[in-house]
């Protein structure tokens, strides 16, 4: 009889970790491997099939965050009979923060007047008789926040733009996807990212049952000579990469380091997708669109300068591309609920927006400069209008460890772990969101508990 696990992995020439899992995946489905079977110790299994005991540890580890296998101390490695179908990761994308924790993990828009200026334009609208509130949204509807968007990125950052080249969905998030969607192709479609990436990534990576590959750093963010050695090893389709501000590090890659990677996106015909999400400011320097306008695509939203409950996201499509991009948008939800966009053409329009941002971003730096005084004798990376620092835990710390310290103080916070990749590293180091929506009081004292902590590491470290 013909099994599907263990795999030759002879007659197949794919990574091998790759063929591994879709093998655990395949047999996992069929029933071969039941509910509650244990699996084989990571060293037997490697020496079973001939490979290093690091692929079998990378594929059990990835199973795990499919919910296909659970792990137990002192037990070993069980079949779950996870989501096999959507290999979709447990953790929720936005965390709750429970009732009395100080939320430090998240990157929000401060309160700064927005709920009562979105009262008024809700208002204005209802009691306008031109706006129809009865049938689907089209491209005739969505038209004038198209055009909004366009003005309010503006020529610097992403080139000359007109309404044609812009989609809408509901936040970055939702626009990457729909990208990914329109780009990525083939049966073993692979994405490449920075090292380190926000984990909206990942989850978007096994959503559509994309390869994520990391690509190794320096002080500007991917280095070209690794991007090209993995264009030359993965295939890859797409390079899924920050825009001015990369989560956590805070690094930006200069214009010099952008034209490099554009360059090995034509030589290699690669997509490029250029994530802005965490930029409150207006930088002036282009961005990969204006530099290679026809193969990179910008993405942002309002949900970092105005607010996060709109659910307003855009892209600039490479040129000549938006037709495919808006198909997949007309496919997945037809289009914008029309309140939504009216509302964010109207603020956009009245400069409501850009007020808006301004003091986001006044906030911001405000918030920044309190917190580099108070951990300023530390290793952190920080920038004036970047609402997050990035720190480099001192000897004596782990990053898990001092997170859950944080949390018995009652403050929330993000280990490096959580922006790691399947295959990746995670660095001793934490990511601290500057959170603008508490008072400056209870936001000073949170800080001091997180500056007494780092000064009183443990006897004993966690290894």
């Amino acid at each position: 009889m013909n099994t599907i696990w263990p795999p030759d992995l002879t007659k197949n020439s794919d990574p091998k970790y790759i063929v591994l899992i879709q093998s655990m995946r395949a047999a996992i489905r069929s029933g071969e491997l039941p509910q509650g079977q244990r699996m084989p110790p990571v060293r037997e299994l490697a020496w079973d099939l001939k490979i290093t005991p690091g692929t079998v540890a990378r594929v059990y580890k990835l199973a795990a965050e499919e919910g296909l296998v659970t792990t137990e101390v002192g037990r070993g490695t069980f079949v779950s009979g996870g989501p096999v179908a959507g290999s979709l990761p447990e953790d929720p994308l936005l965390r709750s923060v429970r009732r009395g924790m100080l939320d430090f993990r998240a990157v929000r828009v401060p309160e700064i007047g927005q709920e009562a200026v979105i009262r008024s334009g809700l208002q204005r609208l209802a009691q306008s008789p031109a706006m129809a509130y009865t049938d689907y949204p089209t491209s005739e509807t969505d038209r004038a926040a198209r055009a909004a968007v366009a003005q309010w990125i503006g020529p610097d950052r992403a080139g000359p733009l007109e309404a044609e080249d812009i989609i809408l969905g509901m936040g970055a998030q939702n626009t990457v996807i729909m990208l990914l969607q329109a780009l990525l192709h083939g049966p073993n479609p692979v994405i490449l990212t920075e090292e380190l990436g926000y984990p909206g990534v990942r989850h978007a990576a096994r959503l559509l049952r994309a390869q994520l590959v990391g690509v190794e750093m320096d002080a500007e963010g991917i280095r070209p000579d690794a991007f090209e050695e993995a264009l030359r090893r993965e295939g890859a389709q797409v390079l899924l990469t920050v825009g001015d501000v990369h989560s956590p590090t805070t690094r930006r890659p200069s214009v010099a380091r952008r034209q490099e990677i554009a360059a090995l996106a034509r030589k290699y015909q690669i997509q490029i997708i250029e994530d802005d999400c965490h930029c409150i400011s207006r930088p002036t320097e282009p961005g990969y669109r204006a530099i290679c306008p026809e193969r990179a695509w910008f993405v942002s939203s309002l949900t970092k300068t105005v607010s996060a409950s709109l659910r307003f996201g855009y892209a600039a499509c490479a040129r000549d591309q938006a037709a495919l991009a808006r198909q997949v948008a007309q496919s997945s939800f037809y289009g914008m609920p029309q309140p939504i966009l009216d509302l964010s053409a109207q603020l956009i329009e009245s400069g409501e927006a850009e007020r808006l941002r301004a003091e986001a971003e006044r906030s911001a730096r405000e918030r920044v400069k309190r917190a580099v005084n108070i951990l300023g004798r530390w290793d952190i990376s920080w920038r004036e209008d970047v609402p997050f620092l990035w720190l480099r835990l001192p000897q004596g710390w782990r990053a898990s460890r001092y997170a859950r310290a944080c949390a018995e103080a009652g403050i929330d916070i993000k280990p490096a772990d959580e922006f790691s990749l399947p295959d990746g590293r995670a660095p001793n180091a934490v990511r601290i969101g500057l959170n603008a929506q508490e008072s400056v009081a209870v936001y000073e004292a949170a800080l001091r508990k997180m500056d007494a902590l780092l000064a009183r590491p443990p006897a004993n470290v966690d290894l």
